[in-house]
């Protein structure tokens, strides 16, 4: 896949530390002699293309509200059906199928952990299946970011 000049700038600079501005895609237009435009649609292409997923912000996440990783023991031939309803409660920002008998594992979020009982309480209601609660135990940092060379050729997976 060929990929512009700037966007091989933005994925190896914003990766971290992504400008705390009003308007940060003009920071970084200004930074790569650009237009605020042709960023967005650069970061717009790369989205396109799944080069990346998001763009947003990682942070504490007891410093915004309360969550936990929860998950459902859901029949296979159930789970997309159980999956659209997980997916409809706002307080769930992703889920996923796993090869587990808890097979449908999901993060739920809330501003507090009434409300995050709540939340819970609803999805098992409205899906008919008792929701295992994860909570976190321990928070550990993982720097996902990387430094990428495009000028070294990608060597094939056998």
């Amino acid at each position: 896949m060929h990929l512009p000049e700037l966007a091989k700038k933005l994925i190896n600079q914003y990766q971290k530390q992504f400008p705390l501005t009003s308007q940060p895609y003009l920071a970084m237009a200004e930074q790569f002699d650009c237009s605020e435009q042709e960023v967005m649609d650069c970061l717009a292409l790369l989205s396109e293309q799944d080069v990346i997923s998001r763009i947003g912000p990682v942070f504490d996440h007891k410093k915004a509200g309360a969550s936990t990783l929860a998950a459902l023991a859901v029949p296979e031939d159930k789970i997309d059906e159980i999956a659209e309803i997980v997916n409809q409660f706002e307080q769930v920002n992703h889920n996923y199928a796993r090869e587990h008998s808890y097979n449908l594992w999901f993060v739920v979020t809330a501003a507090n952990q009434p409300l995050l009982d709540q939340a819970i309480s609803a999805i098992e209601d409205a899906s008919g299946y008792p929701v295992l609660v994860l909570p976190m135990e321990a928070a550990y940092h993982i720097d996902l970011s990387f430094d990428i060379n495009f000028e070294q050729p990608r060597k094939a997976l056998n």
